[in-house]
């Protein structure tokens, strides 16, 4: 009550008056401004096309390394640390390492300049938003892959057994045995990993400031941008309307899981 919900009523509070000195009632006006708002559409198209990209890839990649780590392959360990080890690293670090291999001068370029192509500047091009995914995926994909390991070794073996009589092959028992069972894992994967996406901006901040190029200008740069100028109003009219879209995600990932589960379940 006291850290979530009173501050919550706040916000919906602010988002419907004109401004915290007046505080006259101006019921959805600050909605239809935020959504009218040039700067708000680009941040929120941005960080939709985002999330709809990286979301997918982080839990579908970690999947198949999940599988791939089930399997007998040599230096196992050795990859599962490899995969591990963004998790240990501090993101100022992260986004120092990035910044190094993506600079215009970068390790990236110099590689592209060997084989014969052209330099891209990466965070000032169209091409921004694909650096920014390969730094998402790189740091969630080997906590997801734990999660999925950990889901894969508690499939029932008898299942497994009844496959295996029933003579079907290694996909069969992954995608119609093992998936099935997966699907309240692979939910919470991809709730988390779509969590994780909108906390990208920290990274996208010390990468390329206030004001980054047009394609890595998401959300939180026009909630931050608005704090630093006390546009309250605006502000909360703007994180509301991002918790209604979360909602309604998170709602259908949940009725997809239970319309695919729910045999499983029973």
């Amino acid at each position: 009550m006291l850290f979530f919900v009173a501050p919550f009523g706040v916000v919906i509070y602010y988002s419907l008056i004109n401004n915290p000195i007046q505080k006259e009632f101006v019921g959805l006006a600050n909605y239809v401004n935020v959504w009218k708002n040039a700067a708000f559409q680009q941040a929120a198209h941005n960080t939709l096309v985002f999330s709809f990209l990286a979301v997918p890839l982080a839990v579908i990649l970690s999947l198949f390394l999940a599988a791939v780590m089930e399997s007998r392959i040599p230096f196992k360990s050795y990859f599962r640390t490899f995969f591990l080890s963004p998790l240990m690293v501090p993101t100022a670090s992260v986004v120092l390492i990035w910044q190094v291999c993506f600079h215009y001068n970068g390790i990236v370029n110099n590689f592209m300049i060997f084989f014969g192509k052209d330099k891209i500047d990466w965070l000032k091009s169209d091409k921004a938003a694909v650096v920014i995914i390969a730094l998402f995926l790189w740091k969630n994909l080997g906590y997801n892959m734990i999660l999925f390991m950990a889901a894969l070794a508690s499939v029932p073996k008898d299942l497994l057994e009844v496959a295996a009589l029933e003579n079907a092959n290694k996909w069969q028992v992954f995608w119609i045995v093992k998936v099935r069972y997966l699907s309240s894992t692979i939910l919470f994967v991809a709730i988390m990993s779509l969590i994780s996406s909108f906390k990208v901006f920290r990274e996208v901040y010390l990468m390329s400031g206030d004001y980054p190029y047009s394609t890595l200008y998401i959300l939180q740069h026009f909630m931050n941008n608005t704090f630093a100028s006390l546009d309250y109003q605006k502000l909360s009219s703007a994180a509301i309307i991002m918790f209604i879209v979360v909602t309604i995600l998170v709602y259908a990932m949940y009725a997809v899981e239970n319309f695919f589960g729910k045999d499983v379940e029973g």
